[in-house]
């Protein structure tokens, strides 16, 4: 779910934060691969020692991206997103379509027979402070006590800074309401995430460099602790 990590125990993801950009005015493409020791989303703990390739085409602004997650450990569950965003300045507008291995199989899209998660998303990247929000809205969504659809959401806000000559990121992400997707039921107004990263990239030739992060996240609502660390090719 779009958070890459690696973990001493990624994202977003994650917690993703979408970077300031003007609509170009040719395609342009990409493709990637993150190697995570564990892979945290929004504070929560999905697995293992994983890879997580990425590629995306975008133009004029408009962008269309897939991102795995393959777990080492072979009851790490397998995950497959297609997310389909529009950015502009600062905002920027998406819908993620996520799917996981761990329930019916990829072509099963009906109300009560799918594991796929539909989710939108909106945001504005302000330079000094990134705000985003998401919204579950179709697919297999978490459920309130009473057994309402949740419309399970989560928000985030990122500020990035420059100490000591690394690049650092600090965050926080909350759940507002009640739903049983997140921290294996959440009661209502819940903090999930609070991470302070920091990224380098390691030079070895002119013309070749390998980042790599290390990060801290806390979970307040689940007492979860990690410290992660990670590789981007």
């Amino acid at each position: 779910m779009k958070r890459m990590y690696l973990t001493g125990v990624v994202l977003l993801a994650l917690a993703s934060t979408p970077a300031i950009s003007m609509a170009q005015d040719k395609v342009e493409a990409s493709v990637g691969a993150d190697l995570v020791s564990g892979y945290i989303w929004r504070g929560q703990d999905l697995g293992n020692v994983s890879i997580q390739p990425s590629a995306s085409v975008s133009y004029k602004g408009f962008s269309l991206s897939g991102w795995g997650s393959v777990g080492i450990d072979k009851d790490d569950t397998k995950e497959f997103d297609l997310t389909l965003g529009y950015s502009t300045g600062g905002f920027s507008v998406s819908v993620t379509d996520y799917w996981f291995n761990n329930g019916p199989q990829y072509f099963h899209y009906g109300a009560h027979n799918t594991a796929h998660v539909f989710e939108a998303q909106v945001g504005y990247d302000f330079g000094v402070v990134a705000v985003n929000w998401y919204t579950n809205f179709a697919g297999a969504d978490g459920v309130k006590a009473n057994g309402d659809r949740a419309y399970s959401s989560y928000f985030s806000v990122a500020a990035p800074f420059r100490l000591g000559g690394l690049d650092w990121s600090a965050e926080i992400g909350a759940i507002p309401w009640e739903t049983s997707f997140y921290n294996n039921g959440a009661t209502g107004f819940e903090v999930s995430h609070i991470s302070l990263k920091a990224t380098k990239e390691i030079k070895f030739t002119d013309s070749f460099s390998l980042p790599v992060f290390a990060q801290a996240i806390w979970n307040p609502a689940t007492e979860g602790a990690y410290f992660v660390f990670g590789l981007s090719f």
